[in-house]
């Protein structure tokens, strides 16, 4: 296994325990800290798919699955004042979301490789982000879904409230599954910074 590769997954490998971990403490109303650092693994497997291919961005993905499973797991054997600390709905959502996501990430952004260099990383992680978020929060929480897991009360979740406090009324998750795609447009857009500082200086160590 290459170097790269290894760096690519343990960079992946943070950010899916960083946000597994602070998924767990709210950052106002209608997001926790996990929303902002789970959006750059969308950096981290663009930035590979830039660097090393298509093939070694979807081995990062796999590599970030296993850990995000693994992560659930734990998660599922530690009680909270609520429950486990990750219920099965949640489980099953954060895996299908991620690989779908990431997955459709890496394919958005080998298709747009020859356009202007901000336009594959950038469309490829809002169209990703759109599903992770769609998948993630309606299979967690959406009460049309809870034959997934009948013993997982998400009751909480369908509480009707205006849209992030202001908005028409609609069941809780729905405010925060918008709140959370909104976070992952401006990483997204922030990112794109990071992205091509590092393709630049990557490009100039191969001239070198």
């Amino acid at each position: 296994m290459s170097r790269s590769l290894l760096t690519g997954i343990a960079a992946m490998a943070a950010v899916v325990v960083a946000s597994n971990i602070l998924v767990q403490h709210l950052f106002g109303s209608w997001l926790t800290w996990g929303a902002f650092t789970y959006p750059i693994a969308f950096l981290v497997t663009d930035l590979m798919n830039r660097l090393h291919g298509e093939r070694a961005a979807r081995q990062v993905v796999l590599a970030g699955f296993a850990v995000g499973i693994a992560c659930s797991l734990i998660g599922s054997q530690i009680e909270g004042e609520f429950g486990p600390l990750v219920s099965v709905r949640v489980a099953i959502g954060s895996g299908i979301a991620f690989l779908s996501a990431q997955l459709l990430d890496v394919a958005i952004f080998s298709r747009l490789k020859s356009s202007a260099w901000w336009q594959a990383p950038l469309v490829s992680s809002v169209i990703g982000g759109a599903l992770d978020t769609a998948l993630f929060f309606s299979i967690a929480f959406s009460a049309s879904l809870a034959f997934i897991h009948a013993g997982t009360d998400v009751s909480w979740a369908a509480d009707i409230v205006p849209m992030l406090g202001v908005g028409p009324a609609l069941p809780l998750w729905v405010s925060l599954a918008v709140a959370d795609f909104g976070v992952k447009l401006l990483i997204a857009l922030a990112a794109l910074i990071p992205f091509r500082l590092i393709l630049t200086r990557a490009q100039r160590t191969k001239t070198v």
